[in-house]
């Protein structure tokens, strides 16, 4: 640990790495998952959504005393120090339903999205065939 005060540096890199964590945090709000509702006549309409929010951020420090440095006519002992940090995520959402309240009821719609499907089934079926292949190679 470093004999001298805490770097300036390091406590802007634990403020910065807080700052992104508030906002993937805020993320995972029920106004991220529930749009604001609609009203037509009688009818009122709420779009949800699902919300998928991920990060990783890391920090570290450094600091170091090394041996008297030969080439310094002073013979001065080089001092070290060495902060940072990084980070990432990333916030996904896509909807999946609306809520329809309507004098008649409460009915919940979902929202199919076929072109998911469709490059599900097609990596699913290239996955099959793959195997299948392999499967009917003759070993030898």
């Amino acid at each position: 640990m470093p004999t001298k005060k805490s770097s300036p540096e390091y406590s802007q890199v634990l403020d910065r790495v807080q700052q992104n964590m508030d906002r993937f945090l805020s993320s995972a709000h029920v106004d991220a998952v529930y749009g604001a509702p609609i009203a037509h006549e009688e009818t009122i309409i709420i779009p949800t959504a699902e919300v998928l929010s991920f990060a990783g951020f890391g920090v570290g420090g450094g600091y170091g005393n090394g041996p008297v440095n030969p080439d310094d006519p002073e013979g001065v002992v080089p001092e070290g120090e060495g902060f940072g940090g990084g980070g990432g995520g990333r916030v996904l959402s896509r909807p999946v339903a609306v809520i329809i309240a309507a004098p008649e009821g409460v009915r919940v719609e979902p929202v199919v999205d076929v072109t998911k499907i469709g490059l599900a089934a097609l990596t699913a079926a290239g996955f099959m065939f793959g195997m299948w292949m392999r499967m009917a190679r003759p070993r030898g």
